[in-house]
């Protein structure tokens, strides 16, 4: 009967470590679907780019487009084509990464996405000077999720 006590005061603490590791993993959840669903509407975005520059090449987009103009690949393949990869990868990657490479690689992703588009930004607003609410759909996802998956990053594990 003398450990009653002891016992008593290790199985709340017990219970305490499991309510704290239970809430962590609730919100590792809620910020990787928010990181998902980010993904799902860069994915949208891109796709229907991807199939208006298709449309385009075969010359069945009448007048102006950003997918007519030199900026719609910047590196030698169509900048939708490039999201669309990029959303995808960073959808299923989310989930598997932990502190440490894949998520450094997440990283390193979404900030070179989130520059390319404010270099497109930039673009839009002041060399193409295009009305594109697609274009400024992918960049604001862009730019979150760079806030989102930094902030997984930063925060102690």
């Amino acid at each position: 009967m003398a450990n009653y006590p002891e016992r008593k005061q290790e199985g709340r603490r017990q219970e305490s470590e499991s309510g704290t590791l239970a809430e962590g993993m609730i919100q590792a959840m809620i910020e990787r679907g928010v990181i998902t669903l980010l993904c799902g509407v860069g994915l949208y975005t891109s796709l229907f780019m991807l199939r208006k520059g298709q449309r385009a090449e075969r010359g069945k987009v009448k007048g102006p487009s950003v997918v007519k103009t030199e900026r719609a690949h910047l590196f030698g393949v169509p900048n939708s084509l490039l999201g669309t990869l990029f959303y995808l990868c960073v959808a299923v990657a989310i989930w598997f990464a932990r502190p440490g490479p894949l998520l450094l690689a997440i990283l390193a992703a979404t900030l070179f996405a989130a520059g390319t588009s404010a270099y497109l930004a930039y673009s839009l607003l002041f060399v193409t000077r295009r009305e594109c609410p697609y274009c400024w759909t992918a960049h604001g996802v862009n730019w979150a999720l760079l806030a989102l998956v930094g902030w997984l990053f930063a925060r102690p594990s």
